[in-house]
């Protein structure tokens, strides 16, 4: 498999016989170059939403009208996307697996909060989520936006996730030490991405607080349009 990273928190995920983009913000990204859109989203088969907060779905209902794919996402931002977009989508909940091609994608919970901007205020739109990802016996765990969760436990006993993609930037989400945290105490991860940091000055802008917490784990920092192989 590959897995690229965007910037931020969007990741392209080579996996099976599916190329997965989740949460690519691509537009107005300060860490992700433009003119890299079309290598970024190229043979794209479904977009994953994790939430509906700007930096996540912006670029997700061109890329999908542009490349003729489905959305996948909770069920509340999946209706909303069908009706203002007009575009093909899947929406689903926390539990729910959705099989494409040789690929299962689960919905899990996480904890943050998932709205996007409407003419009197915020337009809640479902809840936030993470996703695991599974092919040939190998699954990866995007966390999405949240904090450290109890939760994460059931997740390992259920999934046994390999690789975790997890946001660590802090402020709006756990930050590096927090990240290692859970990933210590609940998973057993051989590969760890950090997500969720650099993109802006409030967020942390390196993964070595996380590195020395997780001794023995391959914590890799991603470039930008770097594929990773695993």
């Amino acid at each position: 498999m590959k897995i690229t990273w965007l910037g931020h928190s969007g990741v392209r995920i080579e996996i099976g016989d599916q190329v997965l983009l989740v949460d690519p913000w691509v537009t107005g990204n300060p860490a992700f170059d433009e003119s890299r859109r079309g290598d970024a989203i190229k043979g794209a088969t479904a977009i994953l939403l994790s939430h509906a907060h700007f930096d996540h779905v912006n670029d997700a209902p061109a890329i999908a009208r542009e490349l003729d794919i489905q959305i996948l996402s909770k069920f509340e931002l999946a209706n909303w996307l069908e009706a203002q977009e007009r575009i093909k989508v899947t929406g689903f909940n926390n539990g729910g697996t959705v099989t494409l091609g040789d690929v299962d994608v689960t919905m899990v919970h996480a904890t943050h909060s998932s709205s996007a901007s409407g003419d009197h205020g915020p337009v809640y739109l479902g809840t936030e989520c993470g996703y695991m990802i599974a092919h040939g016996g190998r699954t990866i765990y995007f966390s999405g936006d949240t904090d450290v969760m109890a939760d994460m436990g059931i997740f390992h006993e259920l999934h046994r996730p390999e690789i975790g993609i997890l946001c660590a930037g802090g402020h709006f989400t756990m930050d590096m030490k927090r990240a290692a945290f859970a990933a210590k105490r609940f998973f057993d991860f051989k590969t760890v991405i950090p997500c969720h940091y650099k993109t802006f000055p409030l967020l942390e802008q390196s993964a070595e607080a996380m590195k020395k917490e997780l001794s023995g784990v391959n914590v890799i920092e991603a470039e930008v349009m770097t594929p990773i192989e695993l």
